[in-house]
């Protein structure tokens, strides 16, 4: 072995040593925060559940417009108008993200009628809540489409321009059950870990990219109309997280330039115990909180 890669060898543990030490004092010091009076932003699934607190905390934070995608028109008709007499300028386009023609279309009509996207959520999602074998096949895809490919097709059309300007932010609103699936939600387990890995790939592409930057967040179970009928085994250890919550928090880290964040914090342990527990252990510990179970009175979302 050459020299100067013996002496790579024996720093690299003290450089990884470094940037844990570092990245550990950033996240409890205060850090400036990005101004949003600048940005125009657009939230997919708009109109409703998460999505609509998000457009409606990136107005109250100051952002200068916000823009809201989704296909129901009367969901978004009415967060529009709700936005806008807070003061800040609101639009909002019929689009269905599972169609890559449509998301390309409605994209080149947001430019020339709002003006660039400098802040993109990816937030727009479907869950079906049935075993494999019970899924329609048409379903199924249904999710993949909307959930996964979406952010392909939204990403692919607003990130140019992004990169041209040097600035910009994609966000993704995913799930902590993407790193810790559950029985009887298959395909929205699936399309979300599929989702977290398109992320952690597109933050990695874009650090040699000035100006834009990557946030992916990952709740546990939202009390949303998505979810609804979802319940747990302790919900005093294990409440549901308020839409409003996740809102703010999605806002706060786009404006701190965290990357990754989990909701609640203690998500953390749970991957880090899936990370080195055997599969035995972590059956039982789906059993005691009764994950096998808390899907029977869950209808899901198309």
């Amino acid at each position: 072995m050459e020299p100067r890669s013996a002496c790579r060898m024996l720093l690299f543990p003290v450089q990884m040593l470094f940037y844990i030490v570092r990245a550990t004092l950033s996240s409890l010091w205060p850090s400036r925060r990005k101004d949003l009076t600048r940005e125009v932003v657009l939230v997919t699934g708009g109109g409703r559940g998460i999505g609509r607190h998000l457009a409606t905390e990136f107005a109250r934070q100051g952002a200068r417009k916000v823009i809201l995608w989704g296909r129901t028109e009367k969901c978004l008709k009415e967060t529009s108008e709700e936005i806008s007499l807070s003061g800040t300028e609101c639009h909002y386009f019929l689009c269905d993200v599972a169609n890559r023609e449509e998301v390309y279309k409605q994209a080149k009509v947001v430019r020339e009628k709002v003006g660039d996207v400098t802040i993109l959520v990816n937030n727009a999602a479907v869950v079906h809540g049935k075993s494999l074998m019970d899924s329609d096949d048409d379903a199924l895809l249904k999710s993949q489409h909307i959930n996964t490919l979406g952010q392909f097709w939204t990403t692919k059309a607003f990130l140019p321009r992004m990169l041209e300007l040097q600035h910009g932010h994609v966000v993704c609103i995913n799930s902590i059950l993407s790193q810790s699936p559950i029985p009887g939600a298959i395909d929205y387990c699936t399309s979300k870990a599929s989702s977290l890995a398109f992320m952690e790939s597109l933050t990695l592409g874009l650090l040699d990219c000035p100006g834009v930057g990557c946030t992916t967040v990952l709740p546990f179970h939202t009390n949303t109309e998505m979810f609804q009928g979802m319940r747990v085994r302790f919900p005093q250890l294990f409440p549901p997280l308020k839409p409003e919550l996740v809102a703010q928090r999605t806002v706060d880290a786009v404006r701190a330039d965290k990357a990754f964040v989990y909701l609640p914090w203690t998500m953390h342990a749970l991957v880090l115990l899936k990370s080195f527990m055997p599969q035995v252990a972590l059956e039982e510990i789906h059993k005691f909180s009764g994950s096998y179970t808390c899907m029977n009175t869950f209808k899901g979302r198309t």
